[in-house]
């Protein structure tokens, strides 16, 4: 038996497997890099090396430091900022919470809108069967400290983050309220507040009135138990309101449509990219509808907004009264992150029943009615203090709004004088505030909500559409 032979053997042949280990090892190496690079082809980007050198200078030399998390969010907003298109963004953690939570049929919190006036907060609204109402909150009420936090020289955005918190928690408000000689101590305890997206009402001659503020998760049932209670009230017509309805989701609005549209006909075609991919909605209707409709529009409504009132002006016979459309045809889709970030990216178009592309372009309503003049006037800001003197832009704006409402007479001066003056008083003392001239928050506030009563009791487009039902009515 040769001994170094089968030595010489044993070693060739460790030293041969040692090498094949190498091999797959290597060749393992390099299939894994090739699929890392498959999977995340920016890596293959001289861009990307860039972006790697740029985060690790940061990182590592920044005068003040960096948070890592900062630096990559930002990096994620500027791609997709680049892309130029105002409906793709990247919302950050909270903020991609918050808009999550827009299209939800509720939200935690208390349940109260809140205007600033004057350098103070007032409770413009306690929302119906909320936390905030239930606990005596009301109209009126000024909100003076938030779990012993004064209010004076709070923002907004903080008074809204002290507010908010975990359900069932309690925060504990200091508010005045008129009529009262100290303050009052109010316990709240934070819970659901429900989200409302459709409102109704019956009018004369059998006319029931929808207004839909935009399509959130639950605005299709929402709009079912509207259709119930108007049908149980004997409604012959429908008036669909969609005015400064700026879409949402896509699902409410195809469930809303089927409710008109003849079954089998087209809603909607969704158009992705290259064409690689068109969804055509068909309707599911389960009954015919009979009764005349009519859908209120301006130039404000937009997205799902257009496609309900596109699908039902070609396929159901709808009469669309208004202004041109705002024209957004194009459908983003939103993905939520592990950490609560929204990515919305615009992925396809749309086409209406017919055939035709709206984006850019909007809907032509079956009958143009333009709405008031006033109603295109700037909002005035929050902080507002004009008196004698001033002149500008929101001088000629509230002189406008005095002369609408029947208090100034003539071409507004764009100058704070003496007329002005008295036209000020005289609307200060019809309204049973301080008469002092003097144009604030708390008169601006008072001049906008009679202005909105004015648009509310002549609106234009209600009437020609209330007129345009009982006309259908009437051929039938």
């Amino acid at each position: 038996m040769n001994i170094h032979g089968s030595q010489a053997v044993r070693q060739r042949k460790r030293l041969m497997m040692g090498l094949a280990l190498i091999a797959v090892c290597a060749i393992g190496f390099a299939g894994g890099r090739f699929w890392v690079y498959v999977q995340n082809p920016i890596m293959d980007d001289p861009g990307f090396r860039n972006l790697s050198f740029a985060y690790d200078e940061i990182m590592d030399d920044y005068l003040e430091g960096a948070d890592s998390r900062s630096l990559v969010n930002g990096a994620i907003e500027g791609m997709v900022g680049s892309l130029g298109d105002p409906y793709s963004v990247y919302l950050t953690e909270a903020k991609g919470e918050q808009f999550i939570q827009s299209y939800e049929d509720h939200f935690v919190g208390i349940g109260v809108t809140i205007r600033e006036q004057d350098g103070e907060f007032v409770i413009e609204e306690a929302i119906k069967d909320a936390p905030a109402e239930k606990a005596g909150l009301k109209t009126g009420d000024v909100m003076l400290k938030v779990d012993g936090t004064p209010m004076k020289g709070m923002t907004l955005d903080k008074l809204m983050t002290l507010v908010r918190g975990q359900e069932g928690t309690e925060v504990k408000l200091q508010i005045r309220r008129e009529g009262l000689a100290e303050p009052l101590e109010l316990p709240v305890v934070r819970g659901a507040v429900p989200v409302h997206t459709v409102s109704f009402a019956m009018k004369e001659d059998g006319i029931g009135t929808i207004a839909i503020n935009r399509f959130a998760d639950k605005t299709g049932d929402e709009f079912d138990k509207a259709i119930e209670a108007l049908q149980a009230k004997g409604m012959k017509k429908l008036l669909l309101d969609l005015r400064s309805n700026p879409g949402g989701l896509l699902e409410p609005t195809i469930h809303i449509a089927n409710r008109f549209v003849p079954k089998g006909k087209t809603i909607v075609q969704v158009v992705y990219k290259g064409e690689k991919r068109i969804i055509t909605h068909k309707s599911e209707q389960k009954e015919p509808w009979k009764l005349p409709v009519a859908i209120l529009v301006d130039g404000n409504t937009a997205s799902s907004a257009e496609v309900l009132t596109a699908a039902l002006k070609d396929t159901a016979g709808a009469v669309v009264i208004g202004e041109q459309t705002f024209g957004k045809g194009i459908v983003q889709q939103f993905r939520q992150l592990a950490d609560g970030s929204v990515l919305k990216l615009t992925e396809a178009q749309w086409r209406s029943p017919d055939g035709q592309w709206i984006h850019k372009k909007g809907i032509e309503p079956t009958r143009v009615v333009k709405a008031p003049a006033y109603t295109q006037l700037p909002r005035l800001p929050v902080g507002l203090k004009l008196q004698e003197g001033d002149y500008g832009e929101r001088v000629e704006t509230a002189q406008q709004m005095l002369q609408v409402l029947g208090y100034i007479t003539g071409e507004p001066p764009g100058i704070y004088n003496a007329d002005t003056i008295k036209a000020v008083k005289a609307f200060q003392l019809s309204e049973g505030i301080p008469a002092n001239g003097i144009l604030n928050d708390r008169t601006a506030y008072r001049i906008t909500t009679r202005l909105m009563e004015k648009y509310r009791a002549e609106d234009p487009q209600m009437l020609t559409a209330m007129e345009e039902l009982r006309a259908a009515a009437a051929e039938e």
